[in-house]
C-alpha cells in the first residue's frame, strides 16, 4: 500500500517512463530512480512525513538528476566512438522494459529528435507536453520561470514537428517484412523499391562492435553498403521483432542478438533505419528471447 512516507511501485514506474524519454537510456534512467529513492529515504522520517506528494518530489529530483546527466553527456558524447542512438527496448515480458509505456512519445524517431534538442529544452517539453507537468513545476525543476519554460517547449515543439507520426503498425510490418525478404535474397530492385531516395542509415557500435562510423545516405548508396554486408547475414538469423513499440528487426549470432534494427517510414518507403549494435544497449534483448514474431 502506498503512503505519504513510502512511495509505491507506480511512482517507480513513472518516475522510469520520465527518465528513460529524458535520457534515452534506460540503464541510465534506472540509475536515476535508485539514486533519487536513496535521496528519499536519506531524509529524516518528519520531513519524509511532511512531504504532501513523494511521487512529485521524486520526480523532481529525478528530472533534476536527468537534467545534469544531459549536460555532461554532450561532453561524454564526444569521447563516444560513432554515432550515438538511444538504448531499444524489447517487447515488454516481465523484465524493467515493462515499466516503461511504449506510446508514440517513446519511437526510436521520437528520441532522435529529443536528443537534438537542448537540456532544458527536453527536460521541458517531456514533463509538460507528454507528462503534462505545469510549467510551474517544470520552473522549480529547471530554476526558470514559467514563461521562461513555456518558450523552451514552444521551441521543442518545432523540432518534434519534422517526426512524424508513426505509420501504422500493420503497414510498417509488412514493409520491414519485405526488406527483410529483399536483404536475405540480395533483390537490388526490391530494396530501392522499399527505400526512400533520401533514406539516412545510422549505427551504433559505440567502439565495442564493428559498424560504419558516419551514416549512410542515399538509397543507391545503402543498397551497396546492405550487399556488401549480406554475406554476414548467413551466418545469422534475422527475425522481426517490436523495437520500441515498432516493428523492426534483430539479428542473432549463436543465439545472442547483435544488432536491433529501427525504423522509420515516409508513406510506404523507409526513411530511416537505426542499427544498435553497442552490446551495452542491448542487455535487455539478450536476458531473454525478446519478442521475436
Amino acid at each position: 500500500m502506498t503512503t505519504t512516507t513510502d512511495p509505491g511501485l507506480s511512482e517507480r514506474h513513472q518516475l522510469v517512463n520520465v527518465a528513460y524519454r529524458l535520457l534515452g537510456s534506460l540503464a541510465e534512467a534506472e540509475d536515476v530512480v535508485q539514486e533519487a529513492y536513496a535521496r528519499w529515504y536519506a531524509l529524516p522520517a518528519a520531513q519524509r512525513a511532511a512531504i504532501e506528494a513523494p511521487g512529485g518530489w521524486l520526480t523532481k529530483v529525478a528530472a533534476r538528476l536527468c537534467l545534469n546527466l544531459l549536460g555532461s553527456a554532450r561532453v561524454r558524447r564526444e569521447r563516444y566512438v560513432g554515432d550515438w542512438l538511444p538504448e531499444p527496448l524489447p517487447e515488454p515480458g516481465g523484465d524493467p522494459a515493462d515499466r516503461v509505456a511504449l506510446d508514440e512519445s517513446v519511437t526510436m524517431a521520437f528520441l532522435v529528435v529529443l536528443d537534438s534538442m537542448t537540456p532544458a529544452e527536453r527536460v521541458a517539453f517531456v514533463l509538460h507536453d507528454v507528462f503534462r507537468y505545469p510549467f510551474t513545476e517544470v520552473a522549480e525543476i529547471l530554476g526558470r520561470s514559467p514563461a521562461a519554460c513555456r518558450q523552451l517547449a514552444t521551441s521543442a515543439r518545432r523540432r518534434v514537428r519534422t517526426a512524424r507520426k508513426p505509420a501504422p503498425a500493420a503497414r510498417q510490418a509488412e514493409v520491414v517484412r519485405k526488406f527483410k525478404r529483399a536483404w536475405e535474397a540480395g533483390d537490388i530492385g526490391a530494396l530501392v523499391g522499399l527505400l526512400d531516395p533520401g533514406v539516412t542509415a545510422v549505427g551504433d557500435g559505440g567502439g565495442r562492435a564493428g559498424t560504419r562510423r558516419s551514416p549512410v545516405e542515399g538509397a543507391e548508396e545503402l543498397v551497396r553498403y546492405l550487399l556488401a554486408i549480406a554475406e554476414r547475414l548467413s551466418a545469422l538469423e534475422l527475425a522481426e521483432c517490436t523495437v520500441n513499440g515498432q516493428p523492426g528487426l534483430l539479428a542473432r549470432e549463436n543465439g545472442v542478438t547483435v544488432t536491433v534494427y529501427a525504423f522509420d517510414l515516409d508513406g510506404e518507403r523507409i526513411r530511416n533505419i537505426w542499427a544498435v549494435r553497442n552490446p551495452e544497449k542491448l542487455r535487455l534483448w539478450n536476458t531473454r528471447r525478446a519478442g521475436a514474431a
